[in-house]
């Protein structure tokens, strides 16, 4: 049996699933670009049957991939199943990726379906895919929680229907990884035709176990793991790809398997990701956190200084995390820019390259020193986002100890500019309560933070806010060095993105 653990990629299937995560089309092409350069072997684009957003957008990336396979995800229904290969038929490597529930409680309360029907559903759905493509994989949604024997014949009959992959997910992040380990083995040993398939999981971190039962799984045969950047994905998430990438990387003599994995393109995947969503790393997170590699007890920084494996069992550079990022300025020219925003993979067309330049002089006149978080900002807001409803043109506010906040807006909306003025109880209150007014929002303030993105009192500022409208949430994120500007940009993000879900409803039944 080979040794290599293939990386399917959800980011844009079930990452999206998280609460205001929704990305439009450029963002999910930006992002599967840059999934390709970080190796992945399949990347899912998309549930194509979701909604005609979902199904362009799948397309467009199934197009543009070079290398790497693109699957769609299609219920196991022949409209699901023709919507799937649709959008993914252009693709170098399409896979049809087909999916139907198999614990009794999941027959019983949501499907309303016997065993038998369930079995037969799943057998004629792998068929209907084979007529499109050999790369069909199958997955048996709560597989965790189904009769392992019942499991075992569906997989069987998929199997010898033509599905090359078989997926057993953790769907509600039940398992235990001693359990899931062990409920690999009996799959592994009581399917008899399992040789022809390659064994796949897909967990789920409601118990914070999801890398645990994921590497647990891999020990016990699977060869292929269903992971997101940064562990995004509904309730508590997915199981984070850099998390198991490296824990085969560190410990070999464990695990004694590889991937197709570049993992110096890690930590600029992971700040991606986040730009995109506007979903924060959380400080401690493994791998790609803010503090992963930071070191302040004197007794550790005694020991970094002598020998970095003192504390450290990974070098930061491993994962894309260089500490001597060239510093650019006001005096730096184009091709310098455009050299460097390639060296991050950014490959700018010309026009791209404009918006940007003048956004960086902009920046540079302001601060000093522009790093590569502060080009992320711009570029992010510059080109990832040139289309969106409501636009930000102009923000002049006035407060202070002895005058009531105030704030005067002009915006595009629908390319028409509009203007106004109103009050708050701060400056960034004023602000949002005229944004309010001039777009109609009737959105609710569910959270709002604030971070530095580079050290010193002229650093970018970055704002993450949290907005629910009509039960929908969306997530809002913007950039500047100052902080009121850079609230207004996050709370006009967050609006765009509640005005792309109303047009692109995610459904429930997307779940895995």
């Amino acid at each position: 049996m080979s040794e290599r653990v293939y990386i399917f990629d959800t980011t844009l299937r079930d990452g999206e699933q998280s609460p205001g995560a929704s990305m439009n089309a450029a963002e999910k092409m930006r992002l599967a670009t840059q999934l390709e350069k970080l190796g992945v072997d399949i990347i899912e684009a998309g549930f194509p049957a979701a909604s005609e957003g979902d199904f362009k957008a799948v397309s467009g990336i199934a197009g543009k991939l070079k290398n790497t396979q693109v699957a769609g995800l299609a219920r196991a229904s022949k409209a699901d199943i023709d919507r799937a290969w649709g959008a993914i038929q252009l693709a170098v490597k399409p896979r049809i990726h087909t999916f139907i529930a198999t614990s009794d409680i999941h027959l019983k309360y949501k499907l309303k379906m016997t065993r038998e029907e369930v079995l037969k559903a799943a057998i004629e759905a792998v068929r209907y895919a084979k007529s499109f493509t050999d790369n069909v994989e199958f997955s048996s949604e709560d597989g965790s929680r189904s009769d392992r024997d019942f499991l075992c014949k569906v997989f069987e009959a998929a199997i010898e229907a033509g599905a090359t992959v078989v997926n057993l997910p953790d769907t509600v992040g039940y398992a235990i990884p001693e359990e899931f380990g062990d409920l690999v083995k009996y799959v592994m040993t009581h399917t008899p035709n399992i040789g022809k398939a390659v064994l796949s999981v897909h967990c789920h971190n409601d118990l914070g176990l999801a890398t645990a039962n994921t590497i647990a799984a891999i020990s016990a045969g699977a060869r292929q793991a269903e992971v997101t950047i940064n562990g995004i994905g509904e309730r508590a998430g997915n199981t984070s790809l850099e998390e198991v990438v490296m824990a085969m990387h560190t410990r070999p003599n464990f695990l004694p398997m590889s991937t197709n994995i570049l993992t110096e393109h890690i930590y600029p995947t992971s700040r991606l990701v986040s730009m995109i969503t506007g979903i924060i790393v959380q400080p401690n997170k493994a791998i790609v956190g803010a503090n992963a590699f930071a070191h302040e007890a004197g007794i550790h920084q005694d020991g970094m200084l002598k020998n970095p494996m003192t504390y450290e069992i990974m070098k930061p550079e491993t994962v894309g995390l260089n500490r001597n990022q060239l510093v650019l300025g006001k005096h730096s020219g184009r091709h310098a820019l455009r050299s460097h925003l390639k060296e991050m993979g950014y490959d700018l067309s010309d026009e791209e390259l404009n918006i940007v330049f003048a956004k960086f002089k902009e920046l540079a006149d302001k601060k000093k020193h522009v790093v590569d978080d502060d080009l992320e900002a711009i570029v992010t807001e510059g080109i990832l986002r040139t289309s969106e409803v409501f636009l930000l043109e102009y923000l002049h506010v006035i407060s202070g100890t002895t005058v009531m906040p105030m704030a005067s807006v002009q915006m595009a909306i629908h390319g028409r500019s509009v203007k106004g003025a109103g009050y708050g109880n701060g400056p960034i209150d004023a602000a949002y309560n005229t944004i309010a007014k001039l777009t109609g929002a009737e959105s609710e303030l569910l959270r709002f933070s604030v971070s530095a993105l580079t050290g010193g009192t002229d650093a970018m500022g970055e704002v993450t806010v949290r907005l629910r409208e009509n039960g929908l949430i969306a997530l809002g994120k913007g950039a500047d060095p100052d902080i009121i500007t850079a609230s207004a940009k996050a709370y006009v993000n967050g609006l765009n993105r509640l005005e792309y879900l109303k047009t692109h409803p995610v459904e429930a039944s997307q779940t895995m």
